[in-house]
């Protein structure tokens, strides 16, 4: 397809996005985007700020940096937001997503463990296959979503989100002491390792060239221990947070730097940042914790009861049980859905109205698509309102505008499976 011009009117500009790009000295674009779906300008100087291992590479690169859940982070480089935003489409981007909690579960007992906190069934995963699962409270809220793989190492190999990484660590730890005193054999490990992300369609071929694996024969979601580049060590799984086809590469962390620039190296690849990463991840219908999920949201309401095992559901033994299975049995009020609008781009919080009027949800993410020049958002509405091609309405700046429920991803995912 061909590049769109970087003056797409399609990006919406907001007078408070401009504000807040002034404020950061940011091109227009990223200030609005993420002002709109909650990011942090990080007001109080860079000094307190926790840095990656690619930080000095980031700002030698040319990367405004901004606050990103105590991170120093990306959220652009000199490319347009929109430019890289279709870079990663059509070819292929580098994302630092080393901010993010990595850790590692072992002993006999680790996916009794891991079961004990999570919604997912883990001992039916084989070995390097991984799942998107949930930490639940007991009330059935979402504590974090993350990443689990069963290695064939003889550990559970996890990510979650960088926002939640003192919650979730505290209460990993928490389980941990009541399951060693109950005597079982369990272990938890936090990793010092750098995370990078490839992706786009040339992603998997870029790597190629710097792995001796056959690529085709890793699916999406499943994961395998490599030397990338000549960089030993490195943990290859082939997912993502873009809908497109690419993997996540964690590095031993004093070669991160090193890493990095060997896969630049292919005039395929640009490095992309927090604001593109987050309109990729809303083009595909992906969840931001802290924006689209919580802990006063269930799975259910969320429409994430795919994370939820069978086996899982019939012994009802995961955090939050009884009302998670009583809302799968009974339907829940509201329910995350799509949304498609005209006119000026909806933002967290932008009130849902029914054709009435009468307010019926909230948005809780939103952007200008770059690929579809439409406006999109997720929000939970009232259940009765959640069928795609629902017309609804969406109050932005006092001014009432129409928009229309609709199936996510917006933009089709294009994981790789193994025919």
């Amino acid at each position: 397809s061909s590049r769109r011009s970087e003056r797409d009117p399609g990006s919406g500009m907001l007078a408070f996005g401009a504000r807040l790009a002034a404020r950061l000295r940011l091109p227009l674009e990223a200030g609005s985007q993420l002002r709109r779906n909650g990011y942090s300008q990080g007001q109080g100087g860079t000094e307190s700020l926790k840095k990656t291992a690619l930080y000095e590479f980031h700002v030698s690169k040319g990367a405004r940096m901004v606050e990103f859940a105590g991170w120093s982070m990306p959220v652009q480089y000199k490319d347009s937001h929109i430019s890289s935003h279709l870079h990663t489409r059509q070819h292929s981007s580098l994302f630092d997503v080393s901010h993010m909690l990595q850790s590692k579960v072992t002993g006999k007992d680790r996916v009794k463990f891991m079961e004990s906190l999570v919604v997912g069934d883990i001992s039916e995963l084989q070995d390097n296959q991984g799942t998107l699962s949930l930490f639940t409270n007991e009330k059935g809220g979402i504590k974090d979503d993350l990443i689990v793989t069963r290695t064939s190492d003889g550990y559970l190999y996890i990510v979650s989100n960088a926002g939640c990484a003192d919650k979730d660590s505290a209460h990993m730890k928490e389980k941990l002491a009541e399951f060693k005193a109950a005597g079982n054999d369990v272990d938890l490990e936090f990793l010092e390792a750098g995370l990078i992300a490839l992706q786009g369609p040339s992603a998997v071929r870029v790597l190629q060239e710097g792995v001796s694996d056959d690529l085709c024969k890793l699916p999406f979601m499943w994961s395998a221990m490599m030397t990338v580049f000549g960089v030993p060590g490195c943990r290859v799984t082939r997912c993502g947070y873009t809908g497109e086809d690419g993997v996540e590469i964690s590095v031993p962390i004093q070669r991160t730097v090193e890493l990095a620039e060997l896969l630049l190296r292919n005039s395929e690849v640009k490095l992309a940042g927090l604001g593109s990463r987050d309109s990729l991840r809303l083009e595909a219908g992906l969840c931001l914790y802290g924006n689209d999920i919580d802990e006063t949201t269930t799975p259910v309401e969320a429409t994430l009861l795919w994370t939820i095992g069978k086996r899982r559901r019939a012994a009802a033994d995961f955090p939050g049980a009884p009302t998670i299975l009583r809302q799968i049995k009974e339907k829940t009020k509201r329910k995350r859905v799509g949304l498609m609008s005209a006119g000026p781009p909806v933002r967290q919080h932008t009130p849902i109205l029914n054709p009435e009027g009468k307010v019926i949800g909230e948005v809780t993410s939103g952007c200008p698509s770059p690929c579809l020049k439409q406006n999109i958002a997720m929000g939970y509405v009232d259940a009765e309102y959640s069928k795609s091609g629902t017309s609804i309405k969406v109050e932005v700046r006092k001014k009432i505008v129409d928009a229309v429920v609709s199936k996510m991803p917006f933009v089709p995912s294009k994981y790789y499976t193994v025919k």
